[in-house]
Protein backbone atom coordinates (compact mmCIF):
# COMPACT_ATOMS: atom_id res chain seq x y z
CA UNK A 1 0.00 0.00 0.00
CA UNK A 2 1.09 3.57 -0.78
CA UNK A 3 -0.24 6.66 0.10
CA UNK A 4 -0.51 8.96 -3.56
CA UNK A 5 -0.09 13.24 -2.33
CA UNK A 6 -2.09 15.73 -4.36
CA UNK A 7 0.69 16.64 -6.45
CA UNK A 8 0.67 13.08 -8.41
CA UNK A 9 -2.42 14.17 -9.64
CA UNK A 10 -1.85 17.64 -10.35
CA UNK A 11 1.47 16.48 -12.39
CA UNK A 12 -0.88 14.37 -14.77
CA UNK A 13 -4.33 16.54 -14.94
CA UNK A 14 -1.88 19.72 -15.50
CA UNK A 15 0.59 17.93 -17.67
CA UNK A 16 3.55 18.74 -16.55
CA UNK A 17 7.15 17.86 -16.86
CA UNK A 18 6.54 14.07 -15.00
CA UNK A 19 3.07 13.83 -16.13
CA UNK A 20 4.29 10.58 -17.89
CA UNK A 21 5.76 8.65 -14.77
CA UNK A 22 2.53 9.93 -12.90
CA UNK A 23 -0.07 8.18 -15.30
CA UNK A 24 2.18 5.13 -15.43
CA UNK A 25 2.00 4.93 -11.89
CA UNK A 26 -1.78 5.84 -11.84
CA UNK A 27 -2.52 2.97 -14.65
CA UNK A 28 -0.70 -0.01 -12.19
CA UNK A 29 -2.96 1.68 -9.54
CA UNK A 30 -6.12 1.53 -11.77
CA UNK A 31 -5.55 -2.02 -13.23
CA UNK A 32 -4.73 -3.47 -9.12
CA UNK A 33 -1.51 -3.96 -9.88
CA UNK A 34 -0.33 -1.76 -6.86
CA UNK A 35 -2.76 -0.53 -3.72
CA UNK A 36 -2.78 2.90 -3.00
CA UNK A 37 -4.78 5.34 -0.70
CA UNK A 38 -5.70 8.76 -1.50
CA UNK A 39 -7.20 10.73 1.19
CA UNK A 40 -10.37 12.08 0.53
CA UNK A 41 -8.44 16.02 1.37
CA UNK A 42 -6.38 15.46 -1.55
CA UNK A 43 -9.51 14.73 -3.54
CA UNK A 44 -11.15 18.10 -2.49
CA UNK A 45 -8.43 19.89 -3.20
CA UNK A 46 -8.17 19.08 -6.77
CA UNK A 47 -11.62 19.82 -7.27
CA UNK A 48 -11.26 23.07 -6.07
CA UNK A 49 -7.82 23.41 -8.13
CA UNK A 50 -8.97 22.03 -11.32
CA UNK A 51 -11.43 24.47 -12.65
CA UNK A 52 -13.09 22.69 -15.63
CA UNK A 53 -16.19 20.57 -15.07
CA UNK A 54 -15.06 17.90 -17.75
CA UNK A 55 -11.64 17.38 -16.11
CA UNK A 56 -13.06 17.24 -12.82
CA UNK A 57 -15.53 14.81 -13.71
CA UNK A 58 -12.92 12.68 -15.94
CA UNK A 59 -11.13 12.15 -12.85
CA UNK A 60 -13.43 11.31 -10.37
CA UNK A 61 -14.40 9.14 -12.62
CA UNK A 62 -10.82 7.13 -12.86
CA UNK A 63 -11.07 7.36 -9.26
CA UNK A 64 -14.29 5.36 -8.75
CA UNK A 65 -12.78 2.91 -12.02
CA UNK A 66 -9.20 2.74 -10.03
CA UNK A 67 -9.31 -1.29 -8.90
CA UNK A 68 -6.28 -0.60 -6.64
CA UNK A 69 -7.47 2.53 -5.22
CA UNK A 70 -8.97 3.13 -1.72
CA UNK A 71 -10.35 6.99 -0.59
CA UNK A 72 -9.95 7.36 2.62
CA UNK A 73 -12.04 10.10 4.86
CA UNK A 74 -10.62 11.65 7.69
CA UNK A 75 -12.88 11.83 10.56
CA UNK A 76 -13.16 15.30 12.97
CA UNK A 77 -11.37 12.94 15.71
CA UNK A 78 -8.80 12.10 13.07
CA UNK A 79 -8.03 15.30 12.22
CA UNK A 80 -7.65 16.59 15.50
CA UNK A 81 -4.28 14.46 15.99
CA UNK A 82 -2.81 16.39 12.73
CA UNK A 83 -2.56 19.56 14.74
CA UNK A 84 0.44 17.18 17.17
CA UNK A 85 1.91 15.62 13.89
CA UNK A 86 2.50 19.50 12.66
CA UNK A 87 3.84 20.69 15.72
CA UNK A 88 6.49 17.36 16.03
CA UNK A 89 7.42 16.90 12.12
CA UNK A 90 6.85 20.62 11.42
CA UNK A 91 4.65 19.53 8.48
CA UNK A 92 2.07 22.04 7.85
CA UNK A 93 -2.15 20.72 7.96
CA UNK A 94 -1.91 19.10 4.47
CA UNK A 95 1.46 17.46 4.61
CA UNK A 96 0.67 16.41 8.22
CA UNK A 97 -2.86 14.63 6.78
CA UNK A 98 -1.23 12.99 4.09
CA UNK A 99 1.20 11.60 6.72
CA UNK A 100 -0.89 10.72 9.31
CA UNK A 101 -3.27 8.54 6.81
CA UNK A 102 -0.32 6.93 5.49
CA UNK A 103 0.63 5.87 9.42
CA UNK A 104 -3.02 4.63 9.69
CA UNK A 105 -3.16 2.62 6.12
CA UNK A 106 0.41 1.26 7.25
CA UNK A 107 1.83 2.63 3.61
CA UNK A 108 5.13 1.37 2.62
CA UNK A 109 5.83 4.91 1.15
CA UNK A 110 4.21 8.17 0.55
CA UNK A 111 4.46 8.69 -3.07
CA UNK A 112 5.05 12.66 -3.71
CA UNK A 113 7.47 15.12 -5.64
CA UNK A 114 7.31 16.83 -1.99
CA UNK A 115 10.82 16.91 -0.27
CA UNK A 116 8.99 18.56 2.84
CA UNK A 117 8.44 14.11 3.58
CA UNK A 118 11.97 13.07 3.16
CA UNK A 119 13.05 11.88 6.78
CA UNK A 120 10.24 11.00 8.61
CA UNK A 121 9.25 7.09 9.29
CA UNK A 122 7.67 6.16 6.10
CA UNK A 123 9.98 6.88 3.10
CA UNK A 124 8.80 9.19 0.45
CA UNK A 125 9.12 8.00 -3.10
CA UNK A 126 8.24 9.31 -6.17
CA UNK A 127 6.22 7.48 -9.16
CA UNK A 128 9.24 6.78 -11.52
CA UNK A 129 10.04 4.01 -8.76
CA UNK A 130 7.14 1.78 -9.34
CA UNK A 131 7.94 1.72 -13.37
CA UNK A 132 7.87 -1.99 -14.94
Amino acid sequence: MILLDTNIFLELLLDRKKAGECEELLDRVAEGAVEAVVTKFTVHAIEALVDNPKTILTFLKNLNNSVGLEVYDTSLEEESAVPWIMETTRLDFDDALQYYVAQRSDAEAIVSFDKHFDGLDIPRKEPKEFAT
